[in-house]
Formats: structure tokens, sequence, C-alpha cells
């Protein structure tokens, strides 16, 4: 899903949607501090929780290791417009990204223990 801010409007529109795939799974969303993140509006669906990482730890983000894939293949690239960049991105995600990856990447030691 691409939005074009991060804020509590735009994050609660992304929960929805999520919420409505496997609507029966129950989703645990790891999620850093940002202040999107934690708006006082935010009404979470009955099928998910938000479980927050402590304050300063990317190391303990997976995301983190997952946008690390993202910018290696983007370095020294040069983008002359916005459609370029998403373009590049969204071909990146697709052919880069698998499930796989995902959880090779995401299978943290501290997670299983």
């Amino acid at each position: 899903m691409e939005l074009p801010n991060c804020n509590g409007e735009n994050f609660q529109i992304f929960l929805n949607e999520l919420s409505k795939i496997n609507p029966e799974e129950f989703k645990v969303m790891i999620l850093d501090n940002g202040a999107f993140h934690k708006v006082k509006s935010l009404t979470i669906p009955k099928n998910m929780a938000l479980l927050f990482l402590p304050p300063y730890s990317p190391e303990l983000n997976p995301a983190e290791l997952v946008w690390l894939q993202i910018k290696r293949k983007m370095t020294h690239k040069i983008y002359n417009t916005m459609e370029e960049l998403k373009t590049e991105i969204s071909k990146i995600v697709k052919n880069l990204i698998t499930k796989e990856l995902i959880i090779q990447l995401c299978a943290f030691d501290y997670f299983f223990n």
C-alpha cells in the first residue's frame, strides 16, 4: 500500500485494509515509536494488536533489515522524477522481497528463545 504521508489518518487506513486480509487471523504488528503509530484517535481493529519496540532500538526492528535490502539495490542511482523512484522501489519489492527473505531477515534468535 502506497500512501502520500506517514500520519495517523493514513496509518488508520493501512490498519483497516490489513485487518481485511485473512480477517480470521489475529495479527500482531511490531512497531517503532513513530508518532503516527501512537495517535490517540487510532482505532485498532479487533483482529490486531500493536506491540511497540523500546525507543531508539533499530537493531530490534526487522523492518530496518528489509529497508537495508531495498537501499542496497538503489545505491548510486539517480532518479529524475518521483515516478521513477516509485517504479524502482516497486520493482525491487516485487522481485527481491519474497516471503522467504522476510522470514530469513526477521528470524532473530531472541524471537525464538
